[in-house]
């Protein structure tokens, strides 16, 4: 079985293609340190099997705190707590990637201690409630600088490599959607100019942690938007991080105020057709590009996955509520079970009223 082979991304060895895409676990302390209760969740997936685990949303910069108690980074205090993370999961045999990210206007007032949130242009968001600073050259070359010292940070505190967030609408997004960046100067104003803030960003982290380290990227294929990014800008996007030496990319798409069947976690998956629904997607990454592909989007039975892969329509498979519900999914599979038990009812996402992100189906059954 194809799944169950190993892979590789530049350094990383993985067992499988089974790879935990990145999940809020709103499970650090109220200033963003580690906690046993998330080591415990990061061991418990590493047991369970995932091939390769990419950490909850990791805020680079005060600015881009988009929800409460995120694991942050954009300081050398954090680096400690962090190793004692990744020591655990390395004792497990585990392999972890550190998601950098910035909420930009996807970030409530609330949790920038009542400061409006930073953006490209200042575009209303609807879902947040409102309409973000434009960003000025000093604000946006500050934020690529933290991306860069996130990224020595994470190396130093032995992640095995970094992924940038750079879809569902958070910032580096904000940049390279028509939708959210309305500028007309270095940063915006034409395609190759949008595509500025990301370039710097990987530019930044290649300064500080060198070639040899593994870089990855979560993209959006589509926005799912009206004036929003579009399958083949992405994929003149894909092929430029490609030119620039990105070592993965992970397809995904939508943002927080697209259509619900058409957000990052579409609902009620309950059947063979509804799965994979970036599919079509990262078939056509595989046409265009040779970086490693990863596929992630309400992929929920173990023939589904396998599919993909023995036809090439991606190399590693993504995961995220199936594993809040069993982070031991990856050895149930190996066994021989086909069908995960979550049922996508997104109440893991409700993450406001939980105390930590989890399963609720579970809790009612308790």
């Amino acid at each position: 079985m194809k799944l169950f082979s190993p892979f590789e991304i530049k350094s990383i060895k993985i067992s499988n293609r089974i790879v935990r895409s990145a999940t809020y676990e709103k499970m650090a302390d109220e200033d963003g340190f580690v906690t046993d209760k998330l080591i415990k969740l990061y061991v418990n997936l590493a047991k369970g099997g995932v091939g390769l685990i990419i950490t909850g949303n990791v805020l680079v910069h005060i600015s881009g705190r988009s929800a409460p108690k995120m694991i942050c980074l954009h300081n050398d205090f954090y680096i400690e707590g962090l190793k004692k993370l990744t020591d655990a999961v390395h004792n497990e045999g585990g392999k972890i990637v550190i998601q950098l990210s910035h909420g930009g206007r996807q970030c409530a007032s609330i949790f920038l201690h009542g400061r409006q949130p930073l953006a490209p242009s200042a575009v209303y968001e609807p879902v947040y409630k409102v309409t973000p600073k434009e960003m000025t050259q000093e604000e946006i070359w500050e934020i690529v600088e933290s991306f860069g010292k996130a990224a020595r940070r994470a190396k130093e505190a032995g992640f095995d490599g970094v992924q940038i967030h750079g879809a569902h609408g958070y910032l580096v997004n904000q940049f390279l959607s028509p939708y959210t960046n309305r500028r007309n100067d270095y940063w915006g104003g034409d395609e190759e100019r949008r595509f500025h803030f990301l370039e710097e960003v990987y530019n930044s982290i290649r300064e500080n942690v060198g070639y040899d380290y593994p870089v990855m990227i979560k993209l959006n294929a589509s926005d799912f938007i009206e004036g929003g990014l579009t399958l083949e800008e992405s994929l003149r996007i894909a092929k430029r991080l490609e030119n620039l030496g990105i070592d993965a990319i992970e397809v995904s798409g939508g943002i927080v105020e697209s259509k619900p069947d058409e957000r990052p976690v579409r609902p009620k998956i309950d059947s063979k057709e509804k799965e994979a629904y970036f599919r079509e997607f990262s078939k056509e990454f595989k046409k265009t590009i040779k970086v490693p592909i990863m596929l992630v989007g309400g992929i929920r039975s173990r023939s589904t996955a396998e599919d993909i892969l023995d036809k090439n329509e991606a190399d590693l498979i993504s995961l995220s509520r199936s594993l809040i519900r069993e982070p031991d999914l990856p050895k149930k599979w190996e066994k021989g079970k086909d069908t995960a038990d979550c049922i996508y009812c997104n109440g893991c996402m409700r993450f406001m009223k939980l105390e930590h992100v989890k399963c609720t189906q579970l809790e009612k059954k308790r």
